[in-house]
């Protein structure tokens, strides 16, 4: 094709995996070269759909964020494109493309340029040759044919200098944008190696200017964004650079959200003082454990120590003002269903607000390539390249393992259930965590409900028949956890039928109890207005059982009246006329 436009209109295209996602690439293209607009679509859209809202930019150079959420739809609409729009060039660029252009060029000759690496730079001088109507020589970081039809690949580049770059958001942007989840980084590079992690194939780590960080983050505080999600590899591998940044968010009086990627064993004194004094709901950690097989981690060059990452986590989630995600990796060398469930166990021990269970991914440029052969690995051609088996793990037990972990999110990851779960776990299950989840599954297979959806009130009924087939627990009791779960979830909106809830049964009391002045002493300013008001903002259960003791020891019989306050996360025990006194 010959590229001889002068006055072109260039689109950055980016399909997130979800609505609330947000694309940083597309963002810093748009910064980094002038005239140049954006559009992110998701990849629920249909592709009729999708193609039709491309073609109305009319585009004269159309760029597309390659990832592993989408590129599988970016290889089913690049030939329509160039249906569509014959004479618009088109560019790739991301990870999906970065590392193997040559043989992206030769499948997809719809395609004009890759872009390879860090793209900004390279994006800007290509385009610039583009305007200026010349057919370029491929700068560095530009993959493409030459004037014969031969391709070439140039090399991959990085931004050396981070500062070179522009802040990604515009204030329109902040604005229109403030509700989802949005991207940002301080660094890129990591300090590590991880095997199974494209961060390998780049070495170092490079830091955007503390003052200029500072700055920006408070162009989100003051366009009220609702959570800013860092993108750094490991926010916190240089102290002197996440230490100021944890202070500055500290002293904020703002509803953001900040959520970093941390190695938790790396949190010195210094980090966890600042930590303690974070508002409530400031700031969320992820830290990655992967496995606790110390031979699975020597042999993905992961490196932590795992007494002191507990303590920091146990420490952390002892304060109760922050969520904590920790992930584990199925499918790594030397992980076998034993040795993953001493890792599961070892995690969830942890009681983490999200254990993140993920299937090993062979990406490209990663060092996970280099490990397959000697695994005997078996993974999917196409993206997200996920294990199927290796030398540890069989397809049947990677293919349960999935059933494994959606059960797991439907209940534990969901903050659903959790009393019921601790009960069963401690109380029928011995105290092993994947013992009981494996039952649950095997269990849940056997009926067929992993294949089908489920709404959210049913999911109780599923763990209730569950529980009464498997172990020898009472009725009466799990009746009262799973009430008692039902209040503390879903803003108390789910009540399924078969629970015995007595909401009629004791309406004579708990009636007179709204009228009295006693619910002044649980809710601060309380009046009564309407009885439509009290059903949407509190409910009051009577348990058989102190509910509040099942975390610790056998349930014990005594009833119990517990007030909920929606909307908050107070469950209070109170004292109503009429009812034995309750000892709390």
């Amino acid at each position: 094709m010959e590229h001889t436009m002068k006055q072109q209109r260039v689109l950055w295209l980016a399909i997130n995996a979800k609505y609330s996602h947000t694309s940083l690439a597309v963002r810093y293209l748009q910064a980094a070269c002038e005239d140049t607009e954006i559009l992110e679509l998701t990849i629920n859209d249909y592709l009729p759909d999708m193609l039709g809202k491309i073609y109305e930019h009319h585009p004269d150079v159309l760029g597309i964020a390659c990832y592993i959420w989408n590129i599988e739809l970016v290889k089913a609409l690049l030939p329509l494109l160039r249906k569509v729009l014959p004479q618009t060039v088109l560019i790739c660029g991301g990870p999906e493309v970065s590392y193997d252009a040559a043989a992206f060029l030769q499948q997809f000759p719809a395609v004009d340029y890759v872009i390879r690496g860090e793209g900004e730079i390279a994006a800007a001088a290509l385009l610039s040759s583009l305007r200026r109507g010349e057919k370029p020589a491929l700068p560095d970081g530009v993959a493409g044919r030459d004037a014969k039809g031969d391709i070439v690949t140039g090399r991959a580049v990085v931004v050396e200098d981070l500062s070179q770059l522009p802040f990604p958001y515009t204030a329109a942007d902040l604005e229109n944008a403030k509700e989802r989840i949005l991207y940002y980084e301080t660094s890129r590079g990591c300090p590590y190696a991880c095997a199974y992690c494209l961060s390998c194939a780049t070495r170092g780590v490079r830091y955007l200017p503390l003052a200029r960080v500072l700055q920006e983050l408070a162009v989100f505080i003051a366009h009220d964004v609702r959570q800013v999600k860092f993108v750094d590899r490991t926010a916190n591998a240089d102290n002197a650079h996440w230490l100021p940044i944890l202070q500055f968010i500290a002293r904020q009086n703002c509803r953001t959200n900040f959520h970093f990627e941390i190695a938790a064993d790396q949190l010195d004194d210094d980090a966890l003082a600042v930590l303690q004094q974070m508002p409530a709901g400031r700031i969320q950690l992820e830290a990655g454990i992967q496995s606790t097989n110390v031979q699975t981690l020597r042999s993905v060059h992961r490196v932590h120590c795992w007494e002191r990452l507990t303590r920091q986590l146990r420490t952390i989630l002892s304060w109760k003002t922050m969520h904590v995600h920790v992930d584990l990796i199925i499918g790594l060398p030397e992980e076998g269903l034993a040795s993953l469930a001493h890792s599961f166990n070892d995690a969830y021990a942890l009681q983490p607000d999200m254990l993140q269970l993920g299937f090993l991914k062979f990406l490209k440029g990663a060092a996970m390539m280099d490990l397959a052969a000697a695994g005997q690995y078996c993974y999917m051609d196409t993206a997200p390249y996920e294990v199927l088996s290796n030398r540890w793990l069989s397809y049947g037990e990677v293919r349960w393992l999935h059933s494994f972990e959606m059960v797991f999110e439907y209940y534990y990851n969901a903050g659903r259930c959790r009393q019921t779960l601790a009960y069963l776990i401690r109380e029928a299950a011995g105290g092993n965590a994947f013992r009981f989840y494996q039952q649950f599954t095997d269990y849940w297979e056997t009926q067929g409900w992993h294949h089908c959806g489920h709404a959210v009130k049913d999911l109780y009924g599923c763990l209730l028949q569950f529980a009464l087939h498997q172990y020898a627990v009472p009725r009466e009791e799990i009746d009262n956890l799973l009430r008692l779960d039902a209040l503390s979830t879903d803003g108390g909106t789910v009540r399924p039928t078969l629970l015995d809830w007595n909401r009629q049964r004791y309406q004579k009391i708990t009636g007179a109890f709204w009228r009295s002045r006693l619910p002044e002493e649980y809710i601060p300013g309380y009046q009564f207005h309407n009885w439509r008001d009290i059903r949407q903002q509190y409910h009051i259960e009577i348990f058989d059982y102190a509910v509040d003791t099942a975390p610790r020891q056998r349930m014990e019989k005594s009833t119990t009246a517990v007030l909920f306050i929606f909307g908050t996360a107070s469950a209070l025990p109170i004292k109503l006329p009429l009812l034995p006194t309750v000892t709390v």
